[in-house]
């Protein structure tokens, strides 16, 4: 009965270690990584969003690459925009680009390795072609 204790406790530690290291805190990179994307889908989810006000449509356009430096710029245009203070969601979106902004330039400003600088690529960007299913 011994072996097959030790057995069992030793595979819930091992299971438990498995699990551990699957927690590990988000890097700084994957942070600005994922906001970003969350950002780009909900300026998407926005667009598309009939209960919005008329002001969304003049919205500068919203597509983020955290590996072109433009996004910087991009990001303080977008909280800048002086119209749609009304509309809750971009005030919600307004939020989220300004807290990206600021992790960007202060407390990831080490981490992050811009690979281009093509302000272009932000307005106009090449999207991946859709699978089809």
């Amino acid at each position: 009965k011994l072996p097959t204790m030790k057995m069992l406790l030793s595979l819930i530690a091992l299971l438990s270690a498995a699990l551990l290291s699957n927690a590990a805190p988000p890097t700084c990179y994957s942070r600005v990584l994922s906001l970003s994307k969350e950002i780009t889908e909900s300026f998407k989810e926005l667009q598309t969003s009939k209960a919005v006000d008329s002001c969304v449509e003049s919205l500068p356009r919203l597509y983020l690459d955290i590996h072109n430096y433009c996004v910087l710029a991009k990001l303080r245009d977008f909280v800048a925009y002086p119209r749609c203070e009304r509309v809750l969601e971009v005030s919600e979106l307004k939020e989220k680009a300004r807290s990206l902004y600021t992790i960007m330039i202060s407390y990831c400003r080490r981490d992050l390795v811009f690979l281009t600088d093509d302000c272009n690529a932000l307005e106009n960007p090449v999207l991946p072609p859709i699978e089809p299913s």
